[in-house]
């Protein structure tokens, strides 16, 4: 009866996904999906792969192949955006297994494709984000976000911008990052399957450096200059969308352009009704009730329904109508402030500054202690055992909340860990 008790590759794979802070409930459709992006076999060989970023030395030994075989393997995958495939300036090779989303999910929509039918995996994918919602709902809704909102750059005023660090600004990222390349909305692709796409520009988010060199080898996504993208910026600020990177201040890996009918991100925080998604932006917009004439044009521009309009009547029978603001749900983006054609809108700052990862280590550890998978993290296939890994999870540790610190400690169960935290204050 034993052979009953074999877990498919597809399951092997799900299982591997699950141990790390952002994971993917296994469901029909989830495993529908994997069918549709890969083989069992290839699933197989994924599941047994780190996570963190690794050579074909370390997967040669992990899947017990040899060097060159290992390397047809690892290219293969990577030609399907199921890795990335980074290289470095003397030509070495370095792979990574990319989580569910942002990763491979969003990677298989990012180019019309002939080898897969994406009409089909664009239902597969609608039915398991926005009817089944679990994925959704843990991806976004977490102490430490996936995300984070950029401000509109055009909506700062003169002493905003001297507030504005530049790791805030998309423009500065863009700016210094080693490589961009820009590839189709995966949100508005999918959508576009569905019949419930709007009408905003499809091949306009970015992705950034190791990311995006593995994606222009493969022909996923398009290489462009800094000119280029700043062009695509400023077309996405015509049409309203807002900038949504990864959650982190250093090394993002995409920015994408997102409206607020087709973006997952921003659908979580209306299906949900908070503002626990994403991260948002160090801005409020201030309404001048004087100004303001009650017109709407901010209501429809509110990527997340933030604005509303009140109307009153006066004792002497006149209706007035203003804009009204639910800073619950704002993500301070900025997008209002360009639409209102009275200047009733401009940007203030937040009471409290919003507190952003320094990088994705940083990000990823938090995440991992929220989740109770921190060893998950550290012993993952042996991966992280070299001191320099470890250095980067201790030292990510180490700048946390003390209360965050505690349970990294008890989740670990290290006097090692315990005695570092304490002699650290």
């Amino acid at each position: 009866m034993a052979h009953r008790t074999l877990k498919s590759g597809y399951q092997q794979l799900n299982e591997r996904i699950n141990r790390f802070p952002q994971g993917a409930p296994p469901t029909e459709y989830l495993f529908k999906i994997l069918k549709v992006l890969m083989s069992e076999k290839e699933a197989t060989i994924l599941s047994k792969l780190p996570i963190k970023p690794f050579t074909i030395q370390t997967a040669s030994e992990v899947l017990r192949l040899n060097p060159k075989d290992t390397g047809k393997v690892l290219t293969e995958l990577a030609s399907r955006a199921l890795l990335l495939d980074v290289e470095d300036l003397n030509g070495d090779r370095t792979f990574v297994l990319p989580p569910p989303m942002a990763g491979f999910f969003e990677f298989s929509l990012m180019r019309l494709r002939g080898d897969i039918d994406q009409k089909l995996l664009s239902e597969l994918f609608y039915q398991y984000l926005n009817v089944e919602e679990d994925f959704v709902r843990d991806l976004f809704v977490t102490d430490t976000k996936l995300g984070r909102i950029f401000v509109n750059e055009p909506a700062l005023s003169t002493v905003n911008n001297l507030h504005i660090l530049d790791y805030e600004r998309t423009s500065e990222i863009i700016k210094h990052s080693s490589h961009l390349a820009v590839g189709l909305c995966y949100c508005r692709h999918k959508m576009s399957h569905m019949g419930k796409a709007c009408d905003a520009p499809l091949e306009i988010c970015m992705t950034l450096g190791g990311t995006a060199s593995s994606l222009i080898k493969y022909g996923y996504a398009r290489e462009v200059g800094i000119s280029e993208c700043m062009s695509l910026l400023e077309k996405a600020y015509d049409h309203n969308l807002v900038q949504i990177g990864e959650n982190e201040q250093e090394g993002l890996p995409f920015i994408c352009n997102c409206c607020g009918c087709c973006c997952e991100a921003l659908l979580a925080i209306k299906r949900f009704g908070t503002l626990n998604a994403i991260n948002t932006t160090n801005f409020l917009p201030e309404i001048e009730e004087a100004k303001c004439s009650g017109c709407g044009r901010c209501v429809l521009a509110c990527p997340v329904g933030a604005l509303s309009i009140s109307t009153q009547t006066l004792d002497n029978g006149t209706v007035v109508k203003k804009a009204i603001l639910d800073e619950t749900i704002c993500l301070g983006c900025g997008v209002c402030v360009r639409s209102c054609n009275r200047s009733s809108l401009k940007l203030k700052h937040r009471d409290k500054r919003v507190i952003t990862p320094v990088n994705s280590v940083h990000r990823i550890v938090r995440q991992s202690i929220e989740t109770g998978k921190l060893h998950n993290l550290i012993f993952d296939n042996q991966a992280l055992y070299s001191h320099r890994a470890m250095a980067a999870i201790l030292g990510a540790i180490l700048k946390m909340p003390p209360l965050k610190q505690i349970m990294a400690s008890e989740q670990m169960k290290s006097n090692y860990l315990l005695a570092l935290i304490k002699n650290y204050k």
